[in-house]
């Protein structure tokens, strides 16, 4: 599924905590990545297509330095990675071994993919940091990925942070974390997600004004009345 350059705009300027919202009322819960938190301060607000790899536990005689050369490995995953993707990595949560370290997050960035995003963590910190790569995950561990996790596949449903995520899902990470638009509700958010902004910011500018919360917000009758004049 492509995002077309509109859609990717219009998410950019809606928060995940305003997705979180617009899904919870039409009952999905569980969207937003436990664990993945933005590597540094002051990232943008990023918007793509996820592109599914996922990890199992460590088994000795597969999670071995020579499997980095095999058919299937993280780096022949990473020249599968579509421009203006966002990489989504299934680490289980384990966080004492890197999935990704600089070289592998600097031929992401050579591929034009948009941002890395892990329930797990990364190594050589320093290095990823100077590819510009925006990364959402749980820390950094200087062990390599072999050291705790087997990496088996690319392109399948996965489970990151405890959330279910397929193939082409919508991806918005911000400075509260990511959060998964499922393809099928994008239409959705994309048209909710704009009037809740829009809502949210008229009733910011009323408590700035001296506005008490009962009443206004949630909005009373009397309150949708002044909201709606004032639209017009």
């Amino acid at each position: 599924m492509s995002l077309s350059p509109e859609a990717r705009k219009t998410l950019a300027g809606i928060t995940t905590a305003t997705i979180t919202t617009v899904l919870l009322k039409k009952g999905l819960r569980n969207v937003w990545m436990r664990g993945a938190r933005p590597l540094k301060p002051g990232l943008p607000r990023l918007v793509g297509p996820a592109f599914t790899l996922r990890f199992v536990p460590a088994r000795e005689d597969l999670a071995t330095p020579e499997s980095w050369s095999a058919p299937i490995s993280t780096r022949t995953a990473i020249e599968a990675m579509p421009e203006g993707c966002i990489a989504v990595v299934d680490a289980m949560g384990i966080t004492d071994a890197g999935i990704f370290g600089d070289i592998l997050c600097a031929r992401m960035v050579k591929r034009g993919v948009t941002a890395l995003v892990t329930d797990g963590a990364v190594r050589d910190v320093e290095g990823v940091l100077g590819t510009n790569l925006p990364v959402w995950c749980d820390g950094y561990a200087a062990p390599p990925s072999v050291a705790g996790l087997t990496f088996v596949g690319w392109g399948e449903p996965i489970g990151c942070g405890g959330v279910a995520v397929f193939p082409n899902d919508i991806v918005v990470a911000d400075q509260d974390g990511c959060v998964l638009i499922p393809q099928a509700m994008l239409d959705h958010v994309l048209a909710e997600g704009v009037e809740q902004e829009r809502m949210e910011g008229w009733i910011v500018n009323e408590v700035n004004n001296g506005a008490v919360l009962p009443g206004l917000y949630p909005m009373n009758a009397e309150t949708k009345a002044r909201y709606a004049a004032s639209k017009k």
